[in-house]
């Protein structure tokens, strides 16, 4: 592009994607506050939003700031050697609560064309997984099972117990709920307040329910404010309470991360936190290793509809070129994952920034 004269510019809130190929960038606060225009390096060493490697250039005190893995690793010669009196994190423990959802032996596909084959998979109370693997792999497709949408060709599916394709929707909603990639397709009025009393009403729920899961999850939405006003964070929030007004026991989220900034991330990872807190089982489709390697206990890898690998997320995202988050790659072969692990070890001996 600098070749042919062409100026690209690239609106994205997952700046560890474009921030290294950036000439500068449009920093925009919001609240009505006048945007920035800069070196990404400056602008990103006094920003609030950052991406990882940033983030952990400002907790091991690196000048410049690294803007792609390369300069990182560059730069982590003493990060390292400061962190070598400290072990990461052990990977998760494996879940020990009930099993909520069991797929055995699931075949599925679209005509011809196969989607999943041979699926076995446990999900339990109190863990979140994540289903990860690249477009086409099957994932939203086995989550469309879990919840009944759709019913094997082969094989089974069972949440707690039942077939979910078999049940009545007012009994489906109370064992599994979904929030899938388009959230919108779960709001159909014109205020929050509407689509509360609504989720109320279709669930069978006391009065008050949704608003009341909704103030938990993200508080003070205005009640008047269409539901395509929100933010994405904020529709997302309405549209996860719907599904858990019903107090499912295993909550499916699809892509759920797409569009939101760093800032929403952080509160979506807390509502994950306090679902598999509540003992409910959570499964996520995502791209997002990020997210993945700050929330999920687990994670199941699908490629061409079949499982490859299923296991603690820390064996299993830290060691794949693919999957691997920044910090892991930044770090390896020690298995830091997030920069909040790093920022800890340092913390217990007065370091960190």
């Amino acid at each position: 592009m600098h070749d042919l004269g062409i100026t690209v510019l690239v609106a994205e809130h997952r700046l560890e994607r474009v921030v290294q190929y950036a000439d500068s960038i449009v920093y925009v606060p919001g609240d009505g506050a006048p945007i920035v225009i800069g070196d990404p390096g400056k602008i990103l060493a006094g920003s609030a939003v950052v991406p990882p490697i940033v983030e952990l250039g400002r907790v091991a005190g690196w000048s410049p700031l690294p803007l792609s893995v390369r300069d990182a690793r560059r730069a982590a010669t003493d990060l390292r050697e400061r962190l070598q009196p400290f072990t990461p994190p052990l990977p998760s423990a494996p879940a020990h609560g009930e099993i909520v959802a069991k797929v055995s032996d699931l075949h599925a596909g679209y005509g011809s064309v196969a989607a999943l084959s041979g699926i076995e998979l446990e999900v339990r109370a109190g863990e979140v997984i994540a289903l990860m693997g690249r477009n086409g792999a099957g994932k939203s497709t086995l989550l469309s099972h879990l919840v009944g949408l759709r019913a094997p060709q082969r094989g089974e599916v069972r949440v707690r117990g039942d077939e979910p394709h078999r049940l009545p929707a007012r009994s489906v909603i109370r064992s599994v709920g979904l929030v899938p990639q388009d959230n919108g397709v779960l709001l159909y009025h014109d205020t929050v307040a509407a689509e509360c009393v609504a989720a109320d009403r279709d669930g069978d729920l006391a009065a008050g329910t949704t608003r009341a899961v909704l103030d938990r999850l993200v508080p003070g939405i205005d009640p008047r404010a269409h539901p395509r006003d929100l933010s994405e964070g904020q529709r997302l929030a309405l549209a996860l309470a719907i599904v858990l007004g019903a107090e499912p026991a295993l909550v499916l989220l699809d892509e759920p991360t797409r569009g939101l900034d760093y800032g929403a991330k952080q509160r979506l990872i807390a509502m994950l936190e306090g679902l598999a807190a509540e003992g409910r089982a959570v499964v996520m489709a995502t791209h997002d290793v990020e997210v993945v390697a700050a929330v999920a206990h687990r994670a199941v890898v699908l490629a061409e509809g079949e499982i490859v690998a299923d296991g603690p997320a820390r064996d299993v995202v830290v060691h794949s070129p693919v999957f691997a988050p920044q910090i892991a790659k930044v770090l390896a072969p020690e298995t830091w994952m997030t920069v909040a692990e790093v920022s800890n070890a340092l913390a217990s001996t007065g370091e960190g920034h």
